[in-house]
């Protein structure tokens, strides 16, 4: 890739989750860095923005393959470089955001990479537009106007992620009718698998599969359920095929520990909303439920 200009990098500041009411002064660093390139390494506070230029750049996300037109967008992160595969001579400019200016949660940002915006209509158009103009007004870079047109990029890169979001939940629910069942079936598999894993959760889940969480659950809901829900079901199950063993004696802490439950006094308070009674009490009514009485076992000797 052709190599693009640079500007200095915003002193970092806390994240936060909602767009903060003002932005910082320009002597305390740029709010929006033009790079060559992504860099190599996994950059956790910043999210990238790459509008192409020139040359076949294509975007892969969930399998789906898309090429990229010039002026086209697509948020990028150096730990999942993979979205993007470029071929000859391609220029593409990269942009340089922290996350604590855009308004989302880290959760929400993840959700959008790799996400392909044309930039020729809507919020893409004008995103695009502006983006390029700001790279190449060299001279406006360390001005009054400078820093105002860094604030405007900000402000419109808010809003395109905003409308990514909610574009991208409208496409997966008009998909969910068709792939939904299959993706579904999946996923039940993976939590099967990993049920006994304590940092099972949405996040993992839905990283795993690489889709967005708002999918995932959108996946449950159409089930009647929802992933904690699930998990938590499944887990308890386990739990409470485990302490009704009479031929294994297990204290209901192993049993809790085992099937990922952060505490036995947590687990002993879900338990009880699903069954009704305690593991404990649970346990002595299945095993002495099982358990061969006095007579019974002299008949057994017998025969």
């Amino acid at each position: 890739m052709t190599l693009t200009l640079t500007s200095r990098t915003p002193e970092r500041v806390p994240r936060q989750t909602s767009a903060p009411t003002s932005l910082p002064p320009s002597r305390s660093g740029w709010l929006v860095q033009v790079l060559s390139e992504m860099p190599d390494t996994n950059d956790r506070n910043h999210v990238y923005l790459g509008v192409h230029v020139r040359g076949p750049v294509t975007v892969l996300r969930e399998r789906a393959k898309t090429p990229l037109e010039p002026n086209d967008l697509v948020f990028c992160d150096p730990a999942r470089r993979h979205l993007l595969q470029f071929g000859e001579d391609c220029q593409m400019i990269f942009f340089r955001v922290p996350r604590c200016y855009l308004g989302a949660t880290e959760s929400e940002l993840d959700q959008v990479l790799g996400i392909p915006v044309r930039g020729g209509e809507g919020i893409g158009a004008l995103t695009s537009d502006f983006l390029t103009a700001l790279a190449a007004k060299a001279e406006f870079r360390r001005s009054t106007i400078g820093d105002r047109r860094a604030r405007t990029a900000v402000h419109l890169l808010s809003v395109l992620v905003v409308e990514l979001l909610e574009t991208d939940t409208t496409d997966e629910t008009d998909d969910a009718s068709g792939t939904g069942n299959e993706m579904l079936s999946r996923i039940r598999a993976h939590i099967e698998e990993h049920l006994m894993d304590p940092d099972l959760s949405p996040d993992s889940i839905a990283r795993a599969h690489h889709i967005s969480v708002r999918y995932l659950q959108r996946l449950f809901q159409n089930d009647g359920s929802t992933v904690s829900q699930w998990v938590r079901q499944r887990r308890l199950e386990f739990c409470r095929f485990e302490l009704g063993r009479s031929n294994r004696k297990i204290t209901m802490a192993a049993v809790a520990h085992r099937w990922g439950f952060s505490s036995p006094s947590h687990f002993s308070r879900t338990f009880r909303g699903a069954y009704g009674m305690s593991p404990s009490e649970w346990q002595a009514l299945a095993t002495s439920s099982f358990a061969p009485t006095h007579a019974g076992a002299q008949d057994e000797r017998r025969r």
